[in-house]
Parts: C-alpha cells; structure tokens; sequence
C-alpha cells in the first residue's frame, strides 16, 4: 500500500484560521476547515484600534487542522510539510520566555499613522522611498513605535517582535524566526542595502537584537516540535518549509511568480497584486512595494499592491439596502446585468470604508452620484456600484503601469466579486486584461508553498501543475466604447470630490 503524504497550509487571518491538507503526489486538496465558524472578535477599546490575542490564533489553528485531519483520515505521520499564511502587518511582542506581553496590534489598527507620516517627513520622502519602497505609513514598525511612546515598560521587556505567522511558526517549532518578505511588509528591510532597515530602526530607537532571525522564505525554515506536536498530533520532526503574508501568498496560490504576472482578490476590500522585476516605486505612495515569496539577492522580485477597502463591502450594502429582500447575490447580479453598460450616467464612488491609500489617504465616503428619478431605478444603482470598484481597480492599475508593469492578465480565485460575470467583464474590458479563475485558496497555496520549501516539489510549475482553470473573460472590443466613457465620468467625479474635500 502506497503511502500518503500530505501538505499542511494554515492560513492566519484575522476572521478566522483555516488549515488545508494537500495531497502531495496529486495536488488534490484532501480537506479543509477553518475556526470559528463565526468571525473571531476584533478587540477594539479605542476608535481606530484594532488588536487580537495571538493565543486565540493558536487556539483556532488546533481546532481546524483538528477537523481538517479527521476529514481526511489522516494520520500524523501522513503530514510531510508545513506551509504558512498570515494577515499581514502585525505586531507580536514577546518577552525572553517566549510570553505574548500585549495583544497583537493587527493590520487594520489605524494608530501609528502618526508615527510613520512623522517618519516618512523627517527623514524624507526620497530617503525612504528609495531604501523602503513606501512610507513608514501605518505598518509594524510605525506600530512598534507607538508601543515604545505609548507602553514604556512593557516596551523594555520585549525580546522579540514577530508578525503573525512567525509567532504560528514559533508556537510550532519554539524557534523565533522571520523573513526577508515579513520585514519589508513592515518597512523593516533596506532594498538598496539588502538588509534590515537600520535607518528606520535607528530613528524609532530599536535596538536590532529585536528581529527575529532570518530564514528563507522557501526552505527547512524550522521543524515541529515535541511539545506542539503532542497538542497538535502532528509528528514531531515535520519541517515547516514557507512562511509569507496573506497577498503575495495568494499571488502564490494562483502560480503568479514571474514579472508581468497579476493576481487578484475582491472580497470585503480588493487587492491587485502584481510583480516587478526591478526596483520600483510609486512617489506618492499609492501602491506598497514589498519582497515578493521568490525575491532575492539575485533575482529581483517585488509584489506592487494595490488595495480597495470599498469592494464586496459596497456589494453587501446595496444587497441589504438596495436590492429587493432575501434576493441572492447571483440574482443580484443579474438584475444589474439589465442596466446598461454605464448605468445611464449614475457613477457610484466606492470609497465609503475608510481611508483609501490609491487616493492618497483621503476618506471621502461612498458617493452617488448623478441619480436621475425618472430614469434609475435598482438595477441602476447595483451596476454602478459593481462599475465603480471596477474603475477604483482600474483607477490603480493606472498607477502600477506607470511604475513598469503590464497588466495584460489577471489571476483570481473563483469567490466574492469575481463570482459576478457583469464584475469579471467589465474589468477585462475596462482595463483590457484576460481574467482567469482559479479553484484555489490561502490554506491550499500555502499548503504547496510548503512542499516547494522541503523539496518534495522542484519548482512552482510542478507545485501548480494542478492548478484548475475555471474560466477565462476577455474584453470584448464592442463594449469598450461604452465602458471608457463611463470611466472617463468616474474620474472626473472623484476628481471633483477630491477638490471639493
């Protein structure tokens, strides 16, 4: 009888962990769960904070490969690697005992902007954007910085700062460690140096004994150890073998490796992620340049991302204050689908879930714009919403063509918007790039990650040889006309909102 061998992707985000096992010889995913089934609470004691308990993430990541083991029948010697997605841009702090001091300050805590703009002004905009590729902005060290002003004492008792997969990859193996990709995601690498940014460590005032070490983003990066496998039941021994943020594991998970190459999501927020073969950054800051999973010394490899936080979440509204009650998303779509393309001149601006970076941190709100009584009705104003996180994409596409890249296709997985064929056809068309779906998630890529780090697979082309094309939208040349003008509208709206604010 041949044995199986599996590989573990957990994937840490900030609703919930999911854990997915992948047969290692078909690529097939044997099963997958995530924990708790109900969004994991945000801890929010002020207006704009937003923190989490790493040990909660511990907790949710045992249930589901709990579950996800059970599903399978799968034994603790099947597991053969492990792989790790995480939500990107946190701050774990621990002490020398390896004991969480604070809860951890997660990627949508809005606190520290103070600290990175200040950064970003005093040591100046070229400065950082040559060595950082961004502005200190609102990531983990700006978030350190406020815990140094802020917390003092607790600030002293730090041994290590981590983000969340590396304080996953500790709880596993007892070994504190990070990556070149986790330190750039929070502005704690130097790419004209190639290494940890002294600059900005030096001007917050943290001492470099804080990094974690270093280890390859691919590789025996750490194993399972004795303690976490008995609680686990996993078999102590088993290598982790990648470890990356959530975006540019999702430009992983859908085999987008190589310059040129998009991926995409659109869920509550949206993400363009594309890569870069050269050293290149936006001026005003528009897009984040980080390490993308395959960057080194060598080989040159940045993830440029372009972020929407007013995508699916637009969506959701017009379905619970828009559409007609109890109506699915798919007959929603459909019901947009009878307006045409442009919505008659009604243009929705989708900027109504905080600040948006592509707009240079304005917050201007969700607007409608243009509604004329006797003529829009509901099928109106849900196309226009689908419309404008359409052109908001598009609007950012704009600015990574500007820094090199071309954006000529356009990888996601088959969820959220892109379950919308009216969404699809208008971004293939609006921005002339082929769209491709995908069957895949966070767990899964990282699950392949893993066996690409331990050398059960010799590259990304046999990691992904699996990889299922669902389907494939082109723009279509007749429908361009029309959805360049209802563009154009779009811009020039948000031009006169951006004045007006």
């Amino acid at each position: 009888m041949t044995k199986r061998r599996y590989l573990l992707g957990l994937d840490v985000g900030s609703s919930s962990v999911k854990a997915a096992l992948v047969c290692a010889d078909t690529g097939e995913c044997a099963a997958t769960a995530f924990y708790p089934e109900s969004e994991a609470p945000i801890i929010a004691r002020r207006a704009g904070w937003a923190e989490q308990e790493p040990d909660a993430w511990w907790q949710y990541a045992k249930s589901a490969l709990r579950k996800t083991m059970e599903l399978a029948d799968a034994k603790a010697e099947d597991v053969a690697a492990v792989g790790i997605s995480y939500q990107m841009h946190g701050l774990v702090c621990v002490d020398k005992d390896l004991r969480v001091l604070r809860p951890s300050i997660i990627w949508c805590d809005s606190r520290a902007v103070p600290y990175g703009e200040r950064a970003f002004r005093e040591l100046g905009a070229d400065v950082c954007l040559q060595h950082l590729l961004n502005s200190p902005g609102n990531f983990t060290a700006a978030k350190l910085a406020w815990v140094k002003e802020q917390e003092p004492e607790l600030f002293g008792k730090i041994y290590k700062i981590m983000l969340p997969g590396d304080y996953i990859a500790m709880r596993l193996s007892g070994e504190v460690s990070t990556t070149v990709g986790g330190l750039s995601e929070g502005m704690l690498w130097d790419f004209q140096d190639n290494q940890p940014a002294s600059l900005l460590m030096d001007y917050f005032g943290f001492s470099p004994d804080i990094l974690p070490a270093i280890v390859p983003t691919f590789g025996i990066q750490a194993q399972v150890s004795e303690a976490a496998a008995k609680e686990l039941g996993l078999k102590a021994g088993t290598p982790i073998g990648y470890r990356a943020g959530d975006q540019p594991n999702n430009a992983l998970s859908l085999n987008v490796f190589n310059p040129g190459e998009i991926a995409s999501t659109a869920g509550t927020s949206g993400v363009v992620y594309g890569v870069l073969g050269q050293v290149r950054y936006d001026p005003k800051s528009r897009v984040n340049t980080f390490a993308h999973v395959n960057h080194t010394k060598e080989q040159t490899r940045l993830g440029v991302l372009l972020c929407i936080n007013g995508t699916g979440i637009l969506n959701a509204w017009m379905r619970r204050n828009v559409a007609p009650e109890g109506i699915s998303y798919a007959r929603m779509n459909e019901l947009a689908s009878s307006a045409p393309i442009g919505s008659e001149g009604l243009t929705v601006i989708p900027f109504g879930n905080g600040a948006e970076r592509v707009i240079e941190n304005r917050e201007t709100g969700c607007s409608v714009c243009g509604i004329d009584f006797n003529r829009h009705g509901k099928p109106h104003l849900i196309r226009a919403a689908q419309e404008g996180i359409v052109f908001s994409f598009c609007y950012g596409m704009e600015v990574m063509r500007g820094m090199g890249m071309d954006v000529s296709k356009i990888h996601a997985g088959r969820a959220n918007m892109f379950l919308s064929p009216l969404f699809c056809q208008t971004l293939a068309t609006t921005s002339g790039a082929t769209i491709e779906l995908y069957e895949t998630d966070g767990s899964v890529g990282a699950a392949r990650g893993g066996g690409m780090g331990c050398g059960i697979y010799r590259d990304n082309q046999e990691a992904f040889a699996s990889l299922r094309r669902l389907s494939v939208t082109e723009p279509k040349a007749e429908e361009r006309e029309a959805c360049d003008c209802a563009y154009r509208r779009w811009k020039e709206t948000l031009k006169n909102i951006i004045n007006a604010n």
